[in-house]
């Protein structure tokens, strides 16, 4: 069939105001986070203990103003809440691995209602015998979880939730990439959706990790809706998952991850309370990196 230039520039029109359309419509979603600028305090872990209070006032004046802790670097908990107000900053939940959570449970809860923070969060998952580490290569501990490994870590997430609800503050998880490695004919995310509390335990999606995992991050928002309500945003350079390349850390917009699709669906659902900027690692200095985060997360309308 004959084409002439006018039918094809015609379409080609049309091509592109569909795409623009698309482009904005996700941005509109997005917009509808209406969210403040988060970060996950990981970020700056080699800034923090050498200048807490300026490191604060830093990440503040680039326009970040929720804020995750990864630490307190022996602070207490009168000096972090005055750091944090000082810096125009709002404190919103704390990470924990599991490993202090199941031994320090008590302690922890205390000193979170001390600073008011409203969710205490698990970081990572921990082996049911965590002695079998010693024995493997950096390589086998990256699938050293069992289905039964995963199981039992739901177990503890709820039985943590019941101690931390009673304590008056709220509790979730936040997952990295070996919950999405295929184990036992199960994907270990879904099970500890299925094995934990709705209730009691909320779900912190790692965006970055999901991706790496080799999972969907917006499929998840949508199968999940209500049950996750806070994300991390993070990007990777290009690499090849079917070789367990290790990823290597990017600042957001520069690496593999289109984060408006996410975004848009995050304001489909309604349910996502609070997003984190965490970048692990860093191309530039530390602040122009997170300069660059920010500014992405504003030209797709989050914050």
């Amino acid at each position: 069939m004959h084409t002439s230039r006018r039918d094809f520039i015609k379409a080609g029109a049309v091509s592109a105001a569909a795409g623009s359309a698309l482009f904005n419509s996700a941005l509109a979603h997005a917009a509808a986070l209406h969210l403040p600028l988060g970060l996950q305090l990981y970020s700056v872990r080699d800034l923090l203990p050498k200048d807490y209070n300026g490191t604060l006032k830093q990440v503040g004046e680039l326009g970040y103003r929720d804020v995750e802790s990864a630490g307190y670097f022996n602070h207490s908990a009168a000096d972090v809440k005055a750091a944090i107000s000082a810096a125009g900053l709002h404190l919103v939940s704390a990470h924990y691995p599991m490993p202090m959570l199941r031994t320090k449970l008590d302690d922890i809860i205390s000193f979170s209602k001390d600073l008011g923070v409203a969710t205490i969060v698990c970081s990572s998952p921990e082996l049911k015998d965590p002695s079998k580490l010693k024995s493997m290569t950096p390589e086998q501990r990256h699938h050293a979880f069992a289905i039964e490994d995963w199981h039992w870590n739901a177990e503890q997430l709820n039985s943590i939730a019941d101690k931390v609800h009673a304590g008056g503050v709220n509790f979730g998880y936040h997952n990295h990439y070996t919950e999405f490695r295929v184990t036992d004919g199960v994907v270990p995310y879904d099970e500890l959706m299925r094995l934990t509390d709705p209730t009691k335990v909320t779900m912190e999606m790692d965006c970055g990790w999901v991706f790496v995992g080799g999972g969907d991050p917006v499929s998840y928002l949508r199968k999940y809706a209500g049950r996750i309500t806070k994300l991390h945003v993070k990007d990777f350079k290009p690499f090849d998952r079917a070789t367990g390349e290790e990823p290597k850390p990017i600042e957001l917009g520069r690496g593999t991850i289109d984060y408006k699709p996410i975004f848009a669906e995050a304001g489909r659902s309604g349910h996502i309370q609070h997003i984190f900027v965490e970048q692990e690692a860093f191309t530039v200095p530390p602040m122009e990196s997170l300069k660059i985060d920010a500014d992405y997360m504003r030209k797709l309308g989050v914050a």
